[in-house]
């Protein structure tokens, strides 16, 4: 028999509410497919709202390229096992007949968008991303570019010597369209001084997004869970990206996914699974009532989990993304293309749909 008190929380759920941090750690416990459900509900209620009444039945992807342009990085994450140091014989950094291979293969395959991400290079110039960007928009005017993840904003305002505010702000005039939330992690400082002790810290990350969405860029906003994190910890991080949301309005996404153990310096005793993914996916669709777009993670947990979560309150599944460095890295390698996506989202019972970085049909 329910609870009453579950009865008043799960109609809360069902009619668009806001639920609280303390009402998040009591549904976190509810039974998965209960749980599932009821994020299902919540996703239709965004998704009117953000698609205009498009309707339940279509799901949205995007076709777009990973570009890590160096993997030197000086903050030593111990759950990447991506970086490398100079001293490494297999560092590198992309050049810029690199990029144009890349990007050429993007346009043939009918792309629109990069993620490009890199480490934490000590050495790169102001000049050298402010050139790289504008060749990508002047040469590849129907790419978005969707770059430099929080952490790096701050080393470039740190190793550049200027102000964050100038930094992104000549990063957009060169041809940024749009900052992913990657360095996310858990944004609760004392998670973040076990797994990554040198990267910029959950207030700096914050700063970032603030920032860039006054100055009119859109970004995504993700977490990395199943490390050392409790699950109050979790909800911290759930409330300051909502809580960011209400200030700044920019966030056009969520995206959550499970730490990936392999050749990384952390260790967990037993990684996280399926259905505690799906438990965070679900818990975060409900929570995050004013982030409109969820996309499922199927490159960590695999094109069946990744159709499943369609069910736990996603509505977007993701990238083709043709390329991918970091989480392949730590052993994880999941590759689908367009026509494999479009066949799981009709397997969910969904119409695929094709869309840009800002969710819309194209």
């Amino acid at each position: 028999m329910v609870a009453l008190g579950q009865i008043s929380l799960e109609q809360k759920i069902l009619t668009g509410e806001r639920i609280s941090a303390t009402e998040a750690l009591e549904i976190y416990r509810w039974p998965l497919a209960e749980l599932g459900a009821l994020a299902d509900e919540r996703r239709d209620l965004a998704k009117a709202k953000s698609y205009d009444g498009s309707g339940r039945e279509i799901v949205t992807y995007i076709v777009d390229r990973n570009i890590n342009y160096t993997n030197v990085c000086n903050v030593y994450c111990k759950f990447c096992a991506f970086y490398r140091t100079e001293r490494d014989e297999d560092h590198y950094v992309l050049t810029r007949e690199q990029f144009d291979q890349k990007l050429d293969e993007l346009t043939a395959a009918g792309g629109v968008q990069i993620l490009m991400q890199g480490g934490h290079h000590p050495k790169l110039g102001f000049d050298w991303y402010l050139e790289l960007l504008h060749h990508i928009r002047e040469k590849y005017p129907h790419i978005n570019i969707h770059g430099f993840s929080p952490p790096e904003f701050q080393h470039f305002a740190e190793t550049f010597a200027m102000p964050l505010r100038e930094v992104i702000s000549r990063f957009k005039e060169a041809g940024l369209g749009s900052i992913p939330g990657g360095g996310g992690e858990i944004l609760v400082d004392s998670v973040r001084k076990r797994i990554a002790p040198l990267k910029c810290k959950s207030d700096q990350w914050l700063e970032v997004m603030q920032v860039a969405h006054e100055l009119g860029l859109k970004s995504s906003a993700t977490m990395m869970f199943g490390h050392v994190e409790t699950v109050e910890d979790r909800v911290q991080h759930l409330q300051r990206l909502r809580d960011q949301q209400d200030a700044s309005g920019g966030f056009t996404a969520f995206i959550c996914w499970t730490f990936q153990p392999q050749h990384t310096v952390l260790r967990v005793e037993h990684p996280t699974g399926s259905a505690e993914y799906l438990r965070m996916q679900a818990l975060a669709r409900i929570f995050l009532d004013n982030i409109p777009n969820i996309q499922s993670s199927w490159v960590t947990q695999g094109p069946k989990i990744g159709q499943v979560a369609l069910k736990y309150g996603a509505n977007d599944f993701g990238s083709v993304m043709m390329e991918e460095n970091v989480v392949s890295s730590a052993g994880t390698t999941f590759q689908l293309d367009a026509e494999k996506i479009e066949a799981l989202i009709r397997g969910a019972g969904y119409e695929p749909r094709r869309r840009n970085n800002w969710y819309e049909l194209i």
